[in-house]
């Protein structure tokens, strides 16, 4: 088994639901850190999402319209994530250009 540390970052530019990161389809994931740092002044909220990427998806909220703190970084996660082969997180800001995103994640195939 090939151990791949790694991190996925997204701008989130628009209100739209943005894949964040998808773990391999041959592996699975540890998320260890997500960080969301605000840098407009502004007080936007975030929600993240799993999606379950087998034959019939179903998506479950992992933070519900999470409050940000202006020009603040939060760390999102208390404890590890694990994400199986091919499951999605999904981030979506209530306002555009506000809010950045960064995972820690080590990769397991």
């Amino acid at each position: 088994m090939a151990h791949n540390y790694t991190n996925a970052k997204v701008d989130l530019t628009s209100t739209d639901e943005t894949t964040f990161y998808t773990a391999p389809s041959d592996g699975q994931s540890i998320v260890k850190s997500i960080l969301v740092s605000e840098d407009a002044g502004s007080t936007p909220t975030l929600t993240i999402t799993l999606t379950d990427n087998e034959s019939s998806p179903a998506t479950f909220s992992l933070f519900k319209t999470k409050a940000s703190t202006a020009n603040g970084t939060a760390e999102f996660l208390t404890s590890p994530l694990v994400l199986k082969s091919s499951e999605v997180l999904k981030v979506t800001a209530s306002a555009a250009n506000q809010l950045h995103v960064v995972a820690s994640i080590l990769e397991i195939t």
